[in-house]
């Protein structure tokens, strides 16, 4: 095989609509990251309590919860493009208010959590719409490697947004940072903006309650886009290790704070090099057989580490995950975006999202329980296990999605 097949597949970029919508998401991506660093810092100054700390990301991820579903039923019924741009400068308010708070000073940390879920919410019904872009911009034969592209810039950013975050506090403040991220979104919103018109294919939703149960019930029914959404489910439940680490690196590493350090930056180093290496993933077509493989493998990398001794052997292990975490949520985003009819997709497009939400707390809480009985090092083996036992069982009972077959 050649390197240039080996490397991430850059068909998509011959798209003029796709490249413009890449580049916006990336410096959007990279001020949401920034923001969210400097949240946490100016609710920390504020407050110097872990109780508002951990509000932080409650107020981040409930609006994905609860704004999901219904959102996703909206997109469904609207002009997809519309939506998205709407959002976005929802999102760009937030974030101005946010620095005028910053710039202003002296305003309760309630109103900061505040305007951050407003903008979580905001993100909630974008998100739905956005996803729908890449299949219909793209032929089939490269969904994976769109979606491939954005996984890579985001995860590249994700190294680079908390980085240029302290940086920029450092030097010009809360302030300057939120702003940032309000300008960022003019070019998400630039990208979008000569896009056509991107209404529904087919059926549109039913209104109301009625419009989240016709996708709930897709969902039940299709055995390929339900064993996907239940694969990640299990490995974000049973085998999440991020609320471990500090625990594991007292019990394994002496408290050192450059190892724990080291153990996230392990993981998304891991995933980078995946997705840079994507290419004869996405061209393969079998979304479903990665899928499952890359999931029992973040299973058993977790559990290795949760046995190991060694630092350096328990980063290989980390950065193995972190791989086997892109190459499945690659391949668990190609099959819901190829797998699901367009009038749906928002729908099943926002219940991916609240999955990808609730699944990773719900994890940290397992851990944690299972961490206060036994040890952080059990923790991370039993659920490393559980998780392989899971997929294993969610391969064995949809032989649709183990052999790639492309029925429902």
């Amino acid at each position: 095989m050649s390197l240039s097949r080996s490397l991430l597949d850059v068909r998509p970029l011959g798209s003029l609509a796709f490249r413009r919508l890449l580049i916006g998401r990336t410096v959007s991506t990279l001020g949401g990251f920034m923001t969210m660093v400097t949240v946490m810092y100016q609710v920390w100054d504020m407050t110097h309590s872990a109780a508002w700390s951990g509000a932080v990301g409650l107020a981040q991820a409930l609006p994905m919860v609860v704004v999901g579903l219904s959102a996703g039923a909206w997109v469904d019924r609207a002009d997809r493009r519309r939506v998205y741009l709407a959002t976005t400068i929802g999102q760009a308010a937030c974030s101005l208010l946010l620095a005028a708070q910053a710039f202003t000073g002296h305003v309760p940390v309630v109103v900061v959590l505040l305007l951050v879920a407003v903008q979580a919410s905001f993100a909630a019904a974008g998100a739905p719409a956005a996803g729908v872009f890449v299949p219909r911009l793209l032929p089939k034969d490269q969904v994976a490697a769109g979606l491939a592209l954005n996984a890579v810039s985001g995860q590249a950013m994700m190294l680079l947004g908390p980085a240029l975050a302290g940086v920029v506090l450092g030097w010009w403040g809360i302030g300057v940072c939120y702003l940032l991220d309000a300008l960022s979104f003019g070019l998400s919103f630039y990208g979008a903006f000569g896009l056509p018109a991107l209404p529904p294919e087919g059926e549109k939703s039913r209104p109301g309650l009625h419009g989240i149960l016709d996708g709930l019930r897709f969902l039940g029914g299709h055995r390929v886009v339900r064993g996907a959404l239940a694969t990640d489910l299990a490995a974000t439940v049973l085998a999440m290790p991020m609320s471990l680490f500090p625990l594991v690196n007292e019990e394994r590493f002496g408290g050192d704070p450059r190892t724990l350090g080291l153990f996230l930056s392990a993981l998304a180093l891991g995933g980078v090099v995946a997705t840079a290496l994507s290419g004869p993933v996405t061209r393969l077509g079998r979304p479903g057989p990665v899928m499952l493989c890359a999931s029992a493998t973040w299973g058993a990398a977790l559990a290795l580490f949760g046995l190991t001794t060694s630092a350096w052997a328990g980063l290989g292990m980390l950065a193995l995950a972190g791989a086997a975490d892109a190459a499945a949520v690659l391949s668990r985003t190609t099959i819901v975006q190829t797998r699901t009819p367009d009038a749906l997709l928002g729908r099943v497009t926002a219940a991916e999202l609240v999955v990808g939400q609730a699944g990773p707390h719900l994890g940290g809480l397992r851990g944690g329980l299972v961490a206060g009985w036994t040890s952080g090092a059990t923790a991370l083996v039993t659920g490393g296990v559980l998780c392989l036992l899971a997929v294993a069982y969610v391969g064995v009972a949809t032989p649709e999605l183990r052999d790639g077959q492309p029925g429902t």
